[in-house]
């Protein structure tokens, strides 16, 4: 399996522009520049499309362990955040937190929380990043 995306970018790196595009067609064109990844502008960001990536991974890796193991989610929802900080290397991504609230019927904490963990250990994109993971899990 290939999952394909590209970038185009025009200017310098302050200046400049780019836009983002995905086979998909989920981003098409999607604006990016130093003001959305550096301050608030209008856009994305390489580290935003990477906390969404993730979320979404981890997601759906727990959906897996949990019906694997029998129980139903109503409700994940998980809410990812990405820290970047200016290293003596340069930027780097130094830590994402995952934020996770779930609604699972018939499942006590203790296995929720061997579930959540086993789903943050193995989700693909978990295993991409190589950063500290963390998270808090609360079931509702």
């Amino acid at each position: 399996m290939k999952r394909k995306a590209s970038a185009v970018w025009q200017g310098t790196g302050m200046e400049g522009n780019g836009a983002l595009s995905s086979d998909s067609g989920v981003l098409n064109n999607t604006q990016y520049s130093f003001s959305t990844r550096f301050a608030d502008g209008i856009g994305t960001n390489p580290e935003e499309l990477i906390a969404a990536a993730h979320a979404g991974c981890f997601t759906m890796a727990l959906s897996f362990q949990l019906s694997g193991a029998g129980f139903v989610p109503e409700k994940l929802e998980t809410k990812a955040v990405l820290t970047m900080e200016k290293l003596d290397l340069g930027w780097t991504v130094t830590g994402i937190e995952l934020n996770l609230e779930a609604i699972v019927p018939n499942i006590d904490n203790e296995k929720f929380m061997e579930l959540a963990a086993a789903a943050k250990a193995g989700c693909p994109v978990s295993r991409l990043l190589n950063t500290e993971i963390t998270m808090n899990a609360k079931l509702n």
